[in-house]
Order: C-alpha cells, then sequence, then structure tokens
C-alpha cells in the first residue's frame, strides 16, 4: 500500500512538471504573438502597474526586477530595481536572466525598446486604454505565468466593481470635468484615455475629450473657456488646491466654488487593479459637485 502511494505521488508530481513545461503563447496589446516555452519564472516588470498587475494574477513569487515606484504591494519594494521610465540598467537587467520582460508601450522610449531587443529577451507589450484591458491583461499574464486561476478570478473580481460602481452613478446628471494630468504645461486627457472612462462612469463629462492627442498640452485660456464645475488631479497631499494657475482662473466654476477632486497618484493614474477605487474616489467628489 505505502509502495502504491509513493508510485501515485511520483506520477501526479510528473504530470504536474509536464503541465508547467507546456508552451504558453498570448496576443500583446501591440499585436505581437508571445511565445515561451514554459510558463515564465524569471520576470521583470517595467511600469508599477505592471508589477502591480503581476501580483494581481499570481505571480508575484516570479517577479526578479522592476522598476522605480513599483511600490505596491509591499512585497514589490523589495524587489531589485532596474532603473526609471527614463533609463533602464541594462546590464543589470541581463544580469538578473529574465526569461519575460514587461513593458508599457507609450511609456517607455523607443530607444530603450531597441536596447531590450537588442539583449533578445521575449518582451510583452502593454497598452491599457479601457478597464476592460485591465481585465484582460491579467487574463493574459495568467496564460503567460502559469497562475490561470488566480488571474481569472481577479479579472472577474475588477469586471464585477466596475459593473457595481458603473450601474451606481448611471443616469446622473452630467458634471463639466477636467482632469488636470500636469501643469507646466497645462496637460489634460481625451475621450481615448482610460482615466476618461472613469469620468464617464461617475456621470462626468471629460472637458476635451474631442482633442485627438492621448495627453494633450493645452492653454490655461483654453482651459478657462471649457469652464469646469470640477477640477480632478493627482496629489500625495490630498488637501491642497490643483497645481498651476487655476487660483487666477475666478470666472471658472470649479475655482469659484473650489470644487477639487485631489486624488492618490497610485490609484487612478496607475491603470492597475486599484483603478476601480480610485474611480470610486473621483465618482465621490463629481457627486459632491453635483449636489452643490
Amino acid at each position: 500500500m505505502i509502495r502504491h502511494r509513493v508510485l501515485l505521488a511520483l506520477a501526479l508530481c510528473l504530470v504536474t512538471h509536464t503541465a508547467a513545461a507546456q508552451p504558453v503563447s498570448v496576443t500583446d496589446d501591440r499585436g505581437q504573438t508571445i511565445t515561451l516555452a514554459q510558463p515564465a519564472q524569471r520576470v521583470i516588470a517595467l511600469a508599477p502597474n505592471l508589477t502591480e498587475l503581476v501580483f494581481a494574477a499570481g505571480g508575484g513569487s516570479k517577479l526578479v526586477g522592476a522598476i522605480r515606484f513599483s511600490d505596491y504591494p509591499a512585497a514589490a519594494r523589495a524587489l531589485p530595481l532596474v532603473g526609471d521610465a527614463f533609463a533602464l540598467n541594462l546590464e543589470r537587467i541581463a544580469q538578473l536572466r529574465p526569461d519575460l520582460v514587461l513593458v508599457w508601450q507609450t511609456g517607455l522610449g523607443e530607444r530603450q525598446l531597441d536596447q531590450l531587443r537588442a539583449l533578445k529577451l521575449p518582451i510583452y507589450r502593454s497598452e491599457i486604454r479601457r478597464v476592460e484591458d485591465i481585465a484582460s491583461t491579467l487574463r493574459r499574464l495568467g496564460t503567460l505565468l502559469g497562475t490561470q486561476a488566480s488571474a481569472d478570478a481577479a479579472a472577474a473580481t475588477l469586471l464585477q466593481r466596475w459593473s457595481v460602481l458603473q450601474a451606481r452613478y448611471a443616469g446622473r446628471a452630467p458634471v463639466r470635468v477636467f482632469h488636470q494630468l500636469w501643469h507646466q504645461p497645462l496637460m489634460t486627457i481625451n475621450g481615448e484615455h482610460l482615466i476618461s472612462q472613469a469620468i464617464a462612469a461617475c456621470g462626468g463629462v471629460n472637458a476635451f475629450a474631442s482633442l485627438p492627442a492621448l495627453t494633450p498640452i493645452i492653454s490655461w485660456e483654453a482651459a478657462a473657456q471649457s469652464n469646469p464645475q470640477i477640477v480632478a488631479s493627482a496629489a500625495v497631499d490630498r488637501t491642497n488646491a490643483p497645481q498651476g494657475r487655476w487660483g487666477e482662473l475666478t470666472q471658472v466654476d470649479a475655482v469659484k466654488y473650489q470644487r477639487y477632486a485631489m486624488l492618490p497618484p497610485d490609484l487612478l493614474d496607475r491603470m492597475g487593479p486599484r483603478f476601480v477605487d480610485g474611480a470610486q474616489l473621483l465618482c465621490e467628489a463629481i457627486d459632491k459637485a453635483r449636489r452643490e
């Protein structure tokens, strides 16, 4: 009986090992197919949101390197750093021997991408524009990491929470919203940006949704003419008003009535699993402006 159990355990281990060693393949957001001989075991994430997504997909133990500001969850802070959005430590990346590198397509320059390609590393390129893209990224990471069950569960939870938020604020009176990415120069978002989807879900109207650029630079005069009823911006100190010349634009409704939504920078702006948390805070601020 004991010998039978030992043989059965060895057989199960062999089956598990064989399944884990099967090739895996996905298509990234650039339409490129990434095929690995087996699920990735050594992963480097070159964007904070991608680090979060790997953890959420159940593959945190497979991360061997990350980029600066990858600070969530807490375990991410212990990962070796391989640079930032402006400069990568290619020597360090090569030393870590990754079998998969995750990059943010529009957050990394073509020169840096060329340098990574020269290392002959499998590269998955991410470009998230919709909440549904966060969920699909989780699922694809689950395939690449061999953690499909965890990734599918995380994706389902995200979409369910998003559906609940949309239903909660559906049909409410529209509120004009200006979302400020930066103040020197003044930079906002168009309707294709992920944050614009959150604004719409909250019953807000993105003041510059129709512009062609994803993150357009506009003049302060144009911002004033759009007369937003609330100005939203990411800020570590959530008690202050948005940076820039808003204090001078006293004819703008948001300034006149001090309607500002100062949001944690690692939620709405990070394009990761906690996006819905940031969207909820934005909805609450928009709803307050609506009531006033």
